[in-house]
């Protein structure tokens, strides 16, 4: 039991500049990587990954493997991919940005008339030296991106097309960390991993990711089991999906997906599929006193368009949200080599990361408490109301007596923080303290479990 007046955190929240910082870099080792939903650059990432975080666990699902209504593809692996001019002149090569050769091309060796060619030329005339991001995971054929500028200028002729890769059986693979808690209450965090050289769009989100779990392995005491994925995007979550939805199911009280979280020019978040689940009121709570209530913006579950669709899919409906700086699709440099390394920043990233880790918070402090007092208590016997008067300590005595005001068995924490607009995560240890002071029990939680109003 207590005896002072003192409320402090059990859980702090991260050294953002730190931790922006050593994600940055994190994302610079990785950027030159190209990534896909499967081969060696997916592999590749996730060895690094695990370098940094030793208790994530590679899995390997085969080619062919059936997923709900979706099949694992076969595996792609390119080595080089180049178009040449009749003067052998290198025009386009896959060794300069491996955003030059559409994502799963067929291997092609031919010489073609520009004709021939242009139906196989991907570029951006409102973005003209900005090289596409183009994909054909599951239609056979081959490309190359280039800006629409160079497009232009090339001329009638004949040209030597290269593509040197292999689509053939295989493996997808994925990485996974269970952190247990207290309970068996999970949190879900999930990122992807199969984007080749962008950096928002790509490695903001495992590199984030990355840094809230070294923070996580940090708390002590945590009330929640975690279940964090680095995935490649769609196909990796339906994949995961197949193989554990009924204790994800059971188990996972509220969810995020990382991604788009590295700029420095804005927040956005995006809801589950119909709102108000445990997941959507910590992202907003955390939003709102992080970056100030009009200094994010709100999207609707029709602005989807990352594995938010999969968490929230008819039949899975979990209770996953979405934090972000920009918002994938709502910036210019989206899926083109101009969303480069210089398009985010430590400090974005650290941002992202503490809106995130507010988030997360949210989550462990809600708890729904019940008065264990008839009537108003008696606080300065329990050495709990302050001797001096002083701003902050009547702002603490407030706080104390509006959580015991509510503390109904109806209302969790988050609810009454919200009432205060007071941070939930300072609100947990006065409630903590009251907890000890016998003045309060706990709950259960079952009623923030649920999918929603």
């Amino acid at each position: 039991m207590r005896d002072s007046v003192e409320f402090a955190a059990t859980s702090s929240l991260p050294d953002v500049k730190a931790a922006g910082r050593r994600a940055y870099d994190l994302a610079t080792e990785l950027f030159p990587i190209c990534r896909s939903i499967t081969g060696q650059g997916l592999r590749e990432t996730l060895a690094i990954l695990r370098r940094e975080l030793p208790e994530l666990t590679v899995h390997a699902v085969p080619s062919g493997t059936r997923c709900f209504d979706w099949t694992v593809p076969p595996e792609w692996s390119i080595r080089a991919g180049y178009i040449e001019s009749e003067d052998g002149r290198r025009i386009v090569d896959f060794a300069d940005h491996n955003l030059h050769v559409v994502g799963y091309s067929l291997p092609v060796d031919a010489v073609l008339t520009l004709d021939e060619l242009r139906p196989h030329l991907h570029s951006l005339p409102d973005k003209p030296d900005a090289i596409p991001y183009v994909t054909s995971y599951y239609k056979e054929r081959w490309g190359f991106c280039l800006p629409h500028r160079l497009l232009a200028s090339l001329t009638p002729g004949r040209y030597r097309v290269k593509i040197d890769s292999t689509l053939k059986p295989g493996n997808l693979n994925y990485g996974e960390i269970r952190l247990p808690g207290e309970t068996a209450d999970e949190v879900l965090i999930s990122t992807y991993v199969c984007h080749p050289s962008m950096a928002n769009n790509e490695l903001s989100g495992p590199v984030a990711t990355t840094e809230i779990v070294r923070w996580l392995r940090s708390m002590t005491g945590r009330r929640c089991s975690y279940r964090i994925l680095f995935v490649p995007e769609t196909i990796g979550s339906i994949t995961y999906l197949s193989r554990h939805l009924a204790e994800m199911k059971e188990r996972i009280i509220a969810g995020f997906n990382v991604t788009c979280i590295g700029d420095d020019r804005a927040y956005s978040y995006l809801p589950s599929r119909l709102g108000g689940t445990l997941a959507d009121r910590a992202a907003l709570h955390a939003l709102g006193h992080h970056a100030g209530p009009g200094g994010f913006t709100r999207y609707s579950f029709l602005d989807r368009g990352s594995d938010e669709r999969q968490y929230c899919s008819p039949g899975i409906d979990l209770p996953v949200a979405s934090i972000m700086r920009s918002k994938y699709g709502a910036y210019p440099e989206y899926h083109t080599s101009l969303d480069d390394l210089s398009l985010i920043s430590p400090d974005g990233l650290g941002g992202g990361i503490g809106a995130l880790a507010k988030a997360i918070l949210s989550v462990e402090a809600n708890t729904t408490y019940r008065a264990t007092v008839l009537g108003e208590p008696q606080l300065g016997r329990r050495g709990l109301y302050p001797t001096l008067s002083a701003l902050e300590s009547s702002r603490k005595v407030r706080s104390m007596m509006t959580i015991l005001a509510y503390a109904d068995g109806k209302h969790d924490l988050l609810s009454i923080a919200e009432m205060l607009d007071v941070p939930v995560w300072e609100l947990h240890p006065i409630a903590r303290t009251l907890l000890a002071h016998e003045l309060l029990a706990e709950c259960g939680n079952e009623q923030v479990r649920g999918q929603g109003q």
